[in-house]
């Protein structure tokens, strides 16, 4: 796996409640992690994950949008190609 040959030289610090820590630590015996802040980082990095994830396929998706709006209802004039295959298509079904 090539994330256990980055360097890891950056730190999160946090404060968190004695009932949220014990519940972590907990998790973090029950799924077999063997220490607390690879515990902490797999999560948070899943999770993070999966929410820049989405974020991207709502922006995506906002694009597409706007491109077949744009497509469909915009005033843009069929450029030369265009012109030329619909010329070619009538000319063969004519």
């Amino acid at each position: 796996m090539m994330e256990a040959h980055l360097s890891k030289d950056e730190r999160i610090e946090l404060r968190v409640s004695s009932k949220d820590k014990r519940i972590f630590k907990r998790a973090q015996k029950l799924s077999g992690d063997k220490s607390f802040s690879s515990f902490i980082v797999r999560i948070v990095k899943k999770h993070a994950e999966e929410i820049v994830s989405k974020n991207d396929r709502i922006i995506a998706t906002e694009k597409d949008r706007q491109v077949f709006f744009d497509a469909v209802f915009g005033n843009s004039k069929p450029n030369q190609n265009l012109v030329e295959a619909a010329k070619k298509y009538k000319s063969k079904t004519s």
